[in-house]
This record gives C-alpha cells, sequence and structure tokens, in this order.
C-alpha cells in the first residue's frame, strides 16, 4: 500500500528528530568528554605549576637560610676579632704601662744596682768570650764599674775562665731606654739584649698564659697554654 505524502513527511519528519536527537546526544557527550579532559589538563596544569613554584620558594627559603647562615659566621667572626683585638690592646696597654713603671726601678739605686749585678753577670756567662763589650747608657757608667769588678771573680770561680770587660764609651745605648745593657763579644757578631725592656718582653711572654687566663679566665677551647 503506497504511503500517502502526509505520511511521508510525518516519516521524515520523525527520522529528522530521531537524527537531531542523535546528533544532540553525541555532541553532549562530546562537549562532556571534552570538558573532562579539559579539567583534567587543567588539574595536570595547575599541579604543575605548584609543584613549580614550591621548589621554587623552597630553593629561595634554601638560599636565603644559607645566606643567613653566611652573614651569622661572618658577624661571630666580626665578633671574635673585635674581642681578640681588644684583649690584645688591653695587654698593650699593660705591657706599656709596665714599661713606664721601669723608671721606678732606675729610681731606687741599691735595687738598680742589684739588677744591674744580675744583668752584667747573666751575659758574661751567656756569651763565654774572654772579651766582652759592655754599652750601657751614660749616666749608668759608675753602677756597671761596680757591676764588672764585682762580677768577674765570681765568673772566673765558675767558669774556670779568664774574662776582659771592656765598658763602651764611644757608644751608649739611646736615652729613652729605661736601663739595662747590651753585651758583644770583640767583633760585636754576637749580640746580648739585657736591657729591662728585653727582659720585661721576655717575661711578659713566658707569663702570657697566665696573664690572659688572670685578666680573662681560662678559655675552654684552648688545649695547650703555650
Amino acid at each position: 500500500m503506497a504511503l500517502s505524502d502526509a505520511d511521508v513527511q510525518k516519516q521524515i519528519k520523525h527520522m529528522m528528530a530521531f537524527i537531531e536527537q542523535e546528533a544532540n546526544e553525541k555532541a553532549e557527550e562530546i562537549d562532556a568528554k571534552a570538558e573532562e579532559e579539559f579539567n583534567i589538563e587543567k588539574g595536570r596544569l595547575v599541579q604543575t605549576q605548584r609543584l613549580k613554584i614550591m621548589e621554587y620558594y623552597e630553593k629561595k627559603e634554601k638560599q636565603i637560610e644559607q645566606q643567613k647562615k653566611i652573614q651569622m659566621s661572618n658577624l661571630l667572626n666580626q665578633a671574635r676579632l673585635k674581642v681578640l683585638k681588644a684583649r690584645d690592646d688591653l695587654i698593650s696597654d699593660l705591657l706599656h704601662e709596665a714599661k713606664q713603671r721601669l723608671s721606678r726601678v732606675v729610681k731606687d739605686p741599691a735595687r738598680y744596682q742589684a739588677l744591674l749585678d744580675g744583668l752584667v753577670l747573666q751575659g758574661l756567662y751567656q756569651l763565654l768570650e774572654s772579651k766582652v763589650i759592655i754599652r750601657c747608657r751614660k749616666e749608668d757608667m759608675p753602677l756597671i764599674r761596680n757591676s764588672v769588678q764585682k762580677n768577674i771573680p765570681i765568673y772566673k770561680a765558675a767558669t774556670k775562665r779568664d774574662v776582659e770587660v771592656v765598658i763602651d764609651q764611644d757608644g751608649y745605648l739611646a736615652p729613652e731606654i729605661a736601663g739595662g745593657i747590651e753585651l758583644y763579644n770583640a767583633d760585636g757578631k754576637i749580640k746580648v739584649v739585657n736591657t729591662l725592656e728585653s727582659r720585661l718582653d721576655l717575661i711578659a711572654q713566658q707569663m702570657m698564659p697566665e696573664i690572659r687566663v688572670a685578666l680573662f679566665g681560662a678559655n675552654a677551647n684552648r688545649k695547650f697554654l703555650d
């Protein structure tokens, strides 16, 4: 039985509606799939960028922490150097004051004579030469003559050696020297410095560990006291 035009049109509309519905469903499916893939990709990109940002700031934080440690180390070193310099300055001031006080020894004739006697005899023992030249301050000449006369017999008795002692009258120790003497062998190649300043420096060097402990206390980090 042949279809009427109305039936044909009806079937065509039905088919078109079906195709359109299929197309809409497919389009919705594609949209949903695209939205899902978009969200997945967006999440992946966000996570990737988040990790990059976290790594960046973590790296920055480590750099800042490292810089802070370096700055703290530099500040500590600077502080230690300042403390050490302050301590050295204090010790230098004390030694300077001690050298200034040497003049008090010289002003006591009996005490200074006994000190010169010891310095002369010690110098003779150190040189052990047949001829010794002594240089002193000009104002100490009488005291040095006394010391020489007193010590030559003592030296000979102790060493069983003769010695000629000459007091240099052409060259004297500088007037700013607190006192004491210098001794030379005959050709001047061997020298013993027994000035008051040199003796003070020697004693200060030997006693420096004790001086530091007395001034600043014991250093727990020092294993040796020299």
